[in-house]
């Protein structure tokens, strides 16, 4: 099948997950309201305002992890094996055990967040013309609507809510969104193209786009491209997810931590990222990236 009909194809798949995560989530989000006294028309807004709701935290999480399973990894799958008749090992051209400096991909992530900091703290100043004034008011409203869910999701302190938040908020979207923007996505787009870069780089930028959160557009394509490079490098779809997960559980492991008071560093807060942090996390990411790069390319398989 050709890349671009290919694609087409997973579109629709994408989108009977999301009807079918929207389905559920309506279901679940009845359910609840019947068993707390809630009538379905008064929660309606708890997604805008779910403080205002006791006990949702856990309700909203469910609908979290099985709406991105429906919208990502459900229909990567099946449109993997009904369509392309292919299962998991294809997004490999080598085993994971072959890959070298494997280690080095968690603090490779890690090192790259005071540097994406910076650029958090750039993307969230930016002011757009006043003739697009209109449109910049209705994008800080779905920021602001978007940052108080988030807070919202990462406010909590028990041991067994920090599983579950690792659960939905770092491995379920670390498979998922890896298995369908690098291992499918950047891969079709690759063939398409003839271009690793052009597929790497147009992946990370829909990646970003799909989160719909518009002041934080750039610093998540730097990490969509972070992904993808690793995963081209690797030849494995697992370094890729491991990184992902890395990136989002470290970030939800310091909220506890800090929500704990057992740290004094706020993560979330980029307000303040000095530029002399920036520039070591820079040089260090580099460094990292060409380390990672030079120990794989010898044993390095065709991409695609």
């Amino acid at each position: 099948m050709h890349p671009l009909r290919s694609l087409l194809v997973l579109l629709g798949f994408i989108l009977l997950g999301m009807s079918l995560g929207g389905l559920l989530a309506g279901v679940f989000l009845a359910g609840w309201a019947s068993t707390s006294g809630y009538e379905v028309g008064e929660i309606t807004d708890i997604l805008n305002n779910p403080a205002d709701f006791p006990g949702s935290w856990q309700l909203l999480m469910l609908i979290q992890a099985v709406s991105h399973l429906c919208s990502f990894l459900l229909p990567s799958l099946l449109y993997l094996r009904w369509i392309e008749h292919r299962g998991w090992t294809d997004f490999n051209t080598r085993p994971l055990s072959a890959v070298r400096a494997v280690g080095l991909v968690a603090l490779l992530t890690i090192t790259f967040m005071p540097f994406n900091g910076l650029i958090i703290e750039w993307n969230q100043n930016l002011d757009l013309p006043d003739a697009l004034r209109g449109l910049e008011e209705w994008m800080k409203q779905k920021e602001d609507q978007l940052s108080e869910l988030t807070t919202f999701l990462t406010d909590f302190s028990s041991p067994l809510e920090l599983v579950i938040a690792l659960l939905v908020i770092a491995i379920i979207p670390g498979i998922g969104e890896e298995v369908l923007f690098r291992g499918l996505l950047q891969r079709k787009l690759a063939q398409w193209t003839g271009n690793v870069h052009v597929a790497i780089w147009v992946a990370a930028i829909i990646f970003s786009a799909i989160h719909v959160q518009f002041y934080g557009f750039v610093p998540r394509v730097l990490l969509g491209a972070l992904f993808g490079y690793l995963y081209v490098w690797s030849g494995n779809l697992w370094v890729a997810i491991l990184a992902h997960t890395v990136n989002n559980g470290f970030t939800v492991f310091m909220v506890w931590l800090y929500h704990r008071k057992m740290i004094s560093i706020d993560i979330e807060n980029t307000d303040s990222v000095p530029w002399t942090g920036a520039v070591i996390s820079l040089i260090l990411t580099i460094g990292f990236l060409v380390f990672f790069r030079k120990s794989n390319q010898s044993s390095s398989q065709p991409y695609v």
